[in-house]
């Protein structure tokens, strides 16, 4: 069995008062689509910048090919291509001086698949990084992250500046490429359809700490919303049970239920109620649902 490619336990990360990571632990295995999940703020960008030995763990512990980041950054970074939200790139330089200079740091770096790349963006060799648009800097910025064919690619934000027809035609391919050569790609984004069509497997990153971990067509299939009847009018629904998310009044509410058609059958029995529809869910409704921050015990809008 192939050893995890990212394995995180237990990671806490504080800046000053405020606790951004509180107990993380993580396992993403090699190959395949990773997506990491969670509103602004909510630590995604900081599990990123531990996994490139940017920060190092307050404590806990990061692992990446089984090393320390921090401890041993030349074997890991290396192996890893990233692109960042902010897309870091030096302003002075040309698309050609650009990738002349990022190809000493990578003993892998294929010309050939660089020029390819820089084709497939349209990216002009002779234009300067800062006179680009944000959509060529973030192609260049992919262009860079990419042309070394790291075994781990780590996305922040990857579609940001990115149009509609550069997302999926280019991004997207890109993203399934990698990961059918057997590599890896972890990704950030707020871009949930996105996230549904490419990833293999998700984590919600919540309040910093990981709320879901599941492959992707695990969470799909077991999230539904369920419109139920209640024989007796209620202002807070019962919070027994399968529902994690919940809106309504009175005898009629709308329900977010994880778990298979005979759970959702069996806790409306139990509620004495009956099932008016049942509706698969889009990753979008399901995270929404999972971070409303509106816990079932609260009153609930009329």
């Amino acid at each position: 069995m192939n050893q995890p490619i990212i394995e995180i336990r237990d990671l806490k990360r504080c800046f000053g008062k405020k606790v951004v990571l509180d107990g993380v632990s993580l396992t993403i295995p090699t190959g395949g689509v990773f997506g990491l999940l969670g509103g602004n703020g909510a630590g995604k960008t900081t599990v990123l910048r531990h996994t490139l030995g940017l920060l190092a763990a307050q404590s806990g512990s990061v692992r990446v090919f089984g090393l320390d980041p921090v401890a041993d950054p030349v074997r890991t970074l290396g192996r890893i291509g990233y692109l960042s939200e902010n897309r870091e790139l030096p302003e002075w330089m040309r698309i050609h001086q650009l990738i002349s200079y990022s190809q000493a740091f990578y003993p892998n770096w294929d010309p050939d698949y660089a020029e390819s790349l820089r084709n497939m963006f349209e990216l002009d060799p002779k234009a300067y990084v800062r006179a680009l648009s944000r959509g060529q800097r973030a192609r260049a910025g992919l262009l860079v992250a990419l042309a070394h064919r790291p075994d781990l690619l780590v996305l922040d934000e990857p579609s940001s500046g990115l149009d509609p027809v550069v997302r999926r035609d280019i991004l997207g391919a890109i993203i399934r490429t990698i990961a059918d050569e057997g590599r890896t790609v972890l990704f950030s984004s707020h871009l949930l359809d996105e996230v549904e069509r490419v990833a293999d497997r998700i984590a919600i990153l919540h309040h910093g700490r990981i709320q879901l971990c599941v492959p992707m067509d695990q969470i799909l299939s077991s999230h539904r919303r369920v419109r139920i009847r209640l024989s007796s009018a209620v202002s807070r629904f019962p919070t027994e049970g399968i529902w994690i998310h919940c809106e309504g009044s009175g005898h009629d509410w709308s329900v977010v239920a994880e778990g298979e058609m005979h759970d959702i059958q069996t806790e409306v029995s139990r509620l004495q109620a009956e099932i008016l529809t049942v509706e698969p869910m889009n990753l979008d409704d399901i995270f929404v649902a999972r971070t409303a921050g509106k816990p079932l015990t609260a009153e609930v809008r009329s």
